[in-house]
């Protein structure tokens, strides 16, 4: 992040999240406590933004000034909330095809799988409050700006909104290997679809898979390491594309 991305001290952080800016993580001076500390709890929880507590010195190399134990930084693109946007793809009358990430913290990977999900024809990502990559400048080149056009819906939840989407009639596609894995051609991507992608490192959450309705996996040709995540996920998009073109 640069300079003109971070805002600090106790009004300039708490209106610009009560204004609706689209903050990307606040932090907050460890040890602080009285109505400061109760504000900024209350209004990150209220709009769903990733707090962190830190010591007074992790403030201090962040800020040329007087922060006040709280520092914020903006995101470079809006955050939009998934209960407006899937009503509204249906009601343009196309048939969702959405990418949710569980546990993807590499911005270089989180922005080659927007571009993916640009070029595919994706209606949004969908990542958690926490454990998520920044959408930093560094996602923004790896995206190669496709960051600045593809819908971000940030969700406090992935358990949660796995539920909403089911609810809505869009099934959870879930990649991983597992006993219930087939490969991903055999999926129906035609219907409308939420592809779920976990991390290089730990996969899919165990509760997530077991919610999916259906899991897939790509196949290969030999037994080196699977596909990384970035390219797994424009294989899984590409099918999804092929499907709905034929």
């Amino acid at each position: 992040m640069t300079d003109s991305n971070l805002i600090y001290g106790h009004h300039p952080v708490t209106e610009a999240i009560r204004a609706g800016k689209a903050v990307e993580k606040v932090y907050f001076q460890q040890g602080v406590r009285g109505d400061l500390e109760k504000e900024v709890r209350h209004l990150t929880k209220e709009y769903g933004i990733p707090l962190q507590v830190v010591p007074r010195e992790k403030l201090n190399k962040m800020t040329k000034g007087a922060h006040q134990g709280v520092v914020a930084y903006l995101a470079l693109v809006e955050f939009l909330s998934l209960e407006d946007v899937l009503p509204f793809i249906f009601e343009q009358g196309e048939t969702p095809l959405l990418v949710m990430l569980d546990g993807i913290t590499d911005v270089r990977n989180f922005g080659a799988i927007c571009r993916s999900a640009e070029c595919a024809g994706a209606h949004a990502v969908i990542i958690g409050q926490s454990g998520s990559a920044p959408a930093n400048e560094e996602a923004m080149k790896a995206s190669a700006g496709a960051l600045a056009r593809v819908r971000i819906c940030r969700v406090r939840s992935l358990f949660s909104t796995v539920e909403l989407l089911q609810e809505s009639g869009v099934q959870v596609v879930a990649t991983a290997l597992s006993d219930r894995s087939r490969p991903v051609f055999q999926a129906d991507f035609t219907l409308p679809t939420a592809i779920l992608m976990g991390s290089e490192g730990e996969g899919v959450h165990t509760k997530l898979l077991k919610m999916a309705d259906e899991v897939v996996k790509i196949p290969q040709a030999t037994d080196f390491d699977s596909f990384n995540v970035s390219v797994a996920t424009g294989i899984v998009l590409y099918e999804a594309m092929r499907q709905r073109l034929v």
